[in-house]
């Protein structure tokens, strides 16, 4: 189900990509990144933009497909492993948020403090809302973000949301 909410979101989504691609198009080649750091940065933080959006549009396959595997989650006590996306595509995680008045999640922050041309280390704090765009939940977590055979993909999370 796409909320009206989700359909803006898509929107400005696709219009900030065209507009971010043709300003590196247009870029002299010194504003391009110059090091193997950097890059990864760029590979992590679309990575988990991916993340955000398929999860924000309950595309339990798109989400699948922005992680790295084996996949690891430390939350709640627990530690969950997927071994492929087909394993985790069958999360019932869109279902128990639904349950707790979830609606769509945003990142607040994104800090790297760690990087490395394979793999970048990511703070973050995000938020939660219901339908009516309310804040039901202010997150602290961590982001383990890994290039496998040459895709960016979030590998573990360790997050301190239910």
């Amino acid at each position: 189900m796409t909320t009206p909410y989700l359909q803006r979101q898509q929107a400005l989504l696709r219009y900030l990509l065209a507009f971010t691609t043709a300003l590196i198009l247009a870029a002299p080649a010194q504003a391009q990144p110059k090091t193997e750091d950097e890059l990864a940065i760029m590979g992590a933080m679309h990575a988990m933009d991916e993340f955000l959006l398929a999860f924000n549009q309950r595309d339990a396959a798109g989400w699948a497909a922005s992680l790295n595997y084996p996949h690891v989650r430390f939350a709640s006590g627990t530690v969950t492993v997927w071994n492929s996306a087909a394993d985790f595509s069958d999360t019932d995680a869109f279902e128990m948020l639904s349950k707790s008045g979830w609606d769509h999640s945003h990142w607040l922050t994104r800090d790297v403090v760690l990087v490395s041309p394979q793999k970048v280390h990511i703070a973050t704090v995000f938020q939660r809302f219901n339908n009516r765009n309310e804040i039901i939940g202010t997150y602290e977590s961590l982001y383990i973000v890994t290039n496998k055979d040459g895709h960016w993909g979030t590998q573990a999370r360790s997050s301190l949301a239910p």
